[in-house]
């Protein structure tokens, strides 16, 4: 560990975004700087920041790098509160073999196969939604089309009614207080967890044709998974599983919109929309830092710099998908990219679990919306938008849109 001296020479982070197209202004010369870059978080304990693509995908699939906040070290054991705790069966912070195991359980759930298979279920909730904006005139994309998109999907494959939506809608917005309003964070936790395990008490009860009643049916009954393992695993699927695309989907709009030519080239040549969606994934990389949380098991070396056992770190997903040495003018939204291989949803053993469903919905929806609305327009200034740019999750409080 440094000494307080070196602390007080460390950038503060994280630093917010300025720019509804650009990661903070500071990603740049911190990439320029070096690949790892000490850095003070808050309340002063010091965590590397990887700031370059190579090295981000080199810690992201290294076995001694941990995701477990309750070790030594780790970036948020020391964010001012009590720590919720790991819920049985919330595996997202846990490593091999307890991860894998629970994620070998739901591998088929977020399948490629199955995701095609849903495909048909996304877009009728998407007509639904896109049916009722249709009886204005103007709307609300955040409001409007992209939390109910989102809500409307996961809802369907987990088997959660979608007459509860406002409230663990409500609840999971006050989760994302942990940093500024710890209490109320915790409070909204446990809330969920208690509507979870109702859920999981009814599936346990009548198993019906979703994600939680085939858990009940085959993991459960056989003895793999008990009530608290399936709750915790509920927990973590409800939680992210509509935060992050119901995010994503009103910025994209945002973004086609303040790009004419590039919608028109989908307009033109439907074939483009999944690489528009990988664009659009790399270019706003709106989760970040904040899933990419790591720590040190044992002494690493990462090119000239030593990690050493209990070092925090966090990966900046937004920096190294707009990394100069692998994307080619990586500030400038281009659906014709030829590179691939974002890091948006992570990379290796703990890359996002429902990625192939987001890319689904995000195709699917977006691609619907300007059939439906091809005079789709934004009727004020974007400097006047409200972006999230203190969030942890990047995106809009609101997208005002006519047509």
């Amino acid at each position: 560990m440094a000494d307080d001296q070196d602390q007080k020479q460390y950038p503060d982070f994280p630093v917010p975004r300025r720019c509804p197209y650009a990661p903070p202004p500071e990603y740049e010369s911190l990439r320029a700087q070096a690949p790892l870059v000490r850095a003070r978080f808050r309340h002063g304990r010091p965590v590397w920041l990887v700031t370059r693509y190579a090295e981000a995908q080199q810690i992201l699939t290294d076995p001694r790098m941990s995701t477990d906040p309750t070790r030594p070290g780790h970036p948020f054991a020391a964010v001012a509160g009590s720590p919720r705790g790991r819920l049985p069966g919330d595996f997202i912070d846990m490593d091999p073999p307890e991860h894998d195991r629970y994620r070998r359980m739901l591998a088929g759930e977020f399948s490629m196969r199955r995701s095609r298979e849903m495909r048909p279920g996304i877009r009728a909730a998407v007509d639904q939604v896109l049916d009722a904006m249709g009886e204005h005139g103007e709307g609300d994309l955040v409001e409007s089309f992209g939390l109910p998109v989102a809500t409307l999907v996961i809802c369907q494959l987990l088997g959660v009614p979608y007459e509860d939506r406002e409230h663990f809608q409500e609840q999971t917005r006050r989760m994302s207080k942990g940093f500024t309003h710890p209490e109320e964070a915790e409070a909204a936790v446990g809330e969920i967890r208690r509507y979870v395990s109702e859920l999981v008490s009814r599936a346990e009860r009548d198993p019906g044709d979703n994600l939680f009643g085939r858990l009940v049916r085959n993991r459960q009954t056989t003895g793999d998974l008990t009530h608290e393992e399936l709750t915790g695993i509920a927990f973590l699927l409800l939680v992210s599983g509509h935060q992050t695309t119901a995010n994503m989907l009103p910025l994209a709009a945002f973004t086609l919109m303040s790009n004419p030519d590039q919608l028109a080239s989908l307009r033109a040549d439907p074939a483009l929309w999944p690489a528009a969606v990988e664009e659009l994934l790399r270019y706003h990389s709106i989760v970040d830092w904040v899933a990419f949380d790591r720590v040190a098991t044992e002494d690493i070396v990462i090119g000239d710099t030593t990690l050493r056992a209990g070092d925090g770190v966090f990966v900046l997903g937004a920096s190294a998908n707009h990394d100069e040495r692998v994307f080619e003018r990586p500030g400038t939204f281009d659906i014709h990219r030829q590179r691939r291989g974002h890091l948006a949803f992570g990379h290796g053993v703990h890359q996002c679990l429902g990625h192939n469903l987001a890319r689904a919905e995000l195709e699917i929806a977006l691609q619907a919306l300007f059939e439906r609305f091809p005079g789709l327009r934004i009727p004020v200034d974007p400097e006047e938008l409200p972006f999230r740019y203190e969030e942890r999750t990047f995106g809009l409080y609101r997208l005002p849109v006519t047509w």
